[in-house]
C-alpha cells in the first residue's frame, strides 16, 4: 500500500492542466493503485493525479458504501450532463479543514480510457457524478471553490489560511 502526499494549496501544479495519456502502461496502473490507496486513506470518494503531483489525466472514483469498487479513468471527458442539479458538500485534501456546498449536474455520461486501454463510456449518478466532475476540474487546473461566488471563495480561502 502506497499512500502519496497531496500537494498543499496553492501549489501551482493544482492550477495546471494535466497531460493526456496515450496508452495504459504498468506505470499508469501503478499510479492508479497509489491513487486508490491515497483516496482510501483520506478517506475520500475520488482523487485526480495532479493532486499528488502527477501531471497526467488520471482519476479514480469510488462512491460505493462497501468500498473497493474504484473506477479508474484516463482522459475522462463528459459527454452529457443532466439538467437537474445536485448540491453536495465538497472538499479537497489539498486544502484541508474547509469545504463548501457546490451545485453540479446530478448525472453525467463520461467517456474515458479504462485500465485495459479500451475507450469506455459510463453513467455516473449522485455522489459519483459529483466526484467525477470534481476530478475532471482538477485535471483542468480548477478547484471546487472556483465554482463559488467571489465572496464565498474569499471567505473559504481566508478560513483555510487561518487553519494552515
Amino acid at each position: 500500500m502506497t499512500v502519496r502526499t497531496c500537494l498543499p494549496w496553492p501549489d501551482k501544479r493544482l492550477r495546471t492542466k494535466a497531460e493526456y495519456i496515450t496508452e495504459i502502461t504498468d506505470e499508469v496502473r501503478a499510479i492508479w493503485d497509489d491513487m486508490i490507496d491515497t483516496m482510501e486513506a483520506m478517506p475520500g470518494v475520488g482523487l485526480a493525479a495532479p493532486q499528488i503531483g502527477v501531471m497526467l489525466r488520471l482519476a479514480v472514483v469510488d462512491g460505493s458504501t462497501e468500498r473497493g469498487r474504484a473506477v479508474r479513468l484516463a482522459n475522462p471527458e463528459i459527454l452529457h450532463r443532466s439538467v437537474e442539479l445536485r448540491e453536495h458538500e465538497e472538499a479537497s485534501p489539498n486544502l484541508p479543514g474547509v469545504s463548501a456546498k457546490v451545485k453540479r449536474p446530478r448525472a453525467v455520461t463520461v467517456k474515458f480510457l479504462n485500465e485495459k486501454g479500451i475507450i469506455d463510456r459510463r453513467d455516473f449518478v449522485g455522489i459519483e457524478a459529483t466526484s467525477v466532475q470534481h476530478q475532471i476540474d482538477h485535471l483542468n487546473g480548477r478547484m471546487y471553490f472556483d465554482r463559488l461566488s467571489k465572496v464565498k471563495r474569499d471567505i473559504l480561502l481566508r478560513k483555510a489560511k487561518k487553519l494552515g
